[in-house]
């Protein structure tokens, strides 16, 4: 089998080693190659950039183009792109979210900011409440999505999910579709947007939807920039009805230092680090669909083109 590298020249170092280790702890039998013939080519491992395709028409016998990204959002509307396409569902990932969506659910949670803010010698004992009275909303019930949940509603959160269509998962009180939407924000102190970037979810966050949040709610944002209608933010910041937002990722990156993100004190904002692909823990999941890919196996993580994830 002869599988393309395609994710950029400067991560090919990075990704080499764990690649070249996790395929033969799988016993995949492949040539590793960074260039080829497209015709020669039978899978493609890829990241958008640079040095990538833009055209996968001459990829005649490719049979799997495997993305390094949880979101495909770059490439899934591609209309030259016919083979099956895999996101990447990478453990390292998952975990690394799940760390980021805790520390700041619960630094919103137990009133860090407040508490730093008062290192002045005033006594001001106000204690904060359990969290089975914090109901957090999770915008977004797909791998991450469930995995940060589950967490939250491990530490006692009453965690509301929202998906567009119906999903199941255990430890959370899953809702879907317009009406759950409202539902779900109407109550929630907290809330945590991990959907895929669609066009039925840009702008979910809204001068609306954002109206019906309890005051002072706090929103964590490390899914996509375009999930927030940035100028509805600002204003629910600045009227109080928002508290609190941490912001990971933003419509352009890096954000702007003009942008008023930076300086508004009511806002956090992260470089886009809530979670990474790792090639130690994301290799492994390379090398599981190539070995299933050999096998004529069912793909993991497949995309449904018509919904865009």
């Amino acid at each position: 089998m002869k599988v393309l590298f395609s994710a950029g020249d400067w991560r090919w170092p990075q990704w080499e080693a764990p690649l070249r280790a996790a395929l033969a702890e799988a016993g995949v039998q492949a040539d590793l190659l960074r260039e080829a013939d497209p015709a020669e080519v039978d899978a493609m491992i890829y990241a958008p950039g640079g040095e990538t395709p833009d055209d996968f028409t001459p990829y005649v016998n490719c049979k799997a183009v495997l993305s390094l990204w949880a979101g495909v959002e770059k490439i899934v509307t591609n209309q030259t792109l016919t083979q099956p396409l895999c996101r990447m569902v990478d453990p390292g990932l998952t975990q690394s979210m799940v760390e980021y969506v805790v520390a700041y659910a619960m630094r919103a949670h137990i009133g860090m900011d407040r508490a730093l803010a008062q290192q002045s010698g005033a006594w001001e004992p106000v204690a904060p409440p359990l969290a089975g009275e914090r109901p957090v909303a999770m915008l977004g019930l797909g791998a991450l999505g469930a995995a940060c949940g589950q967490a939250l509603a491990g530490l006692g959160f009453p965690v509301l999910g929202w998906s567009r269509t119906p999903k199941d998962v255990p430890g959370i009180a899953c809702h879907h579709g317009a009406d759950g939407l409202r539902d779900v924000l109407s109550r929630a102190q907290i809330v945590v947007t991990l959907l895929p970037k669609t066009a039925e979810t840009e702008n979910i966050l809204n001068a609306e939807t954002l109206g019906w949040l309890p005051q002072g709610a706090t929103i964590i944002n490390p899914g996509r920039g375009p999930l927030i209608d940035d100028d509805a933010l600002l204003a629910a910041l600045d009227a109080g009805q928002v508290g609190l937002a941490v912001l990971d990722v933003f419509r352009v990156e890096p954000l702007p230092p003009e942008h008023p993100y930076w300086a508004h004190p009511r806002v956090t904002v992260t470089p886009h680090i809530a979670a990474e692909t790792r090639p130690e823990t994301a290799a492994r999941v390379v090398a599981e669909n190539l070995r299933r890919l050999q096998a004529g196996a069912p793909l993991l993580h497949l995309v449904d083109r018509r919904a865009g994830y």
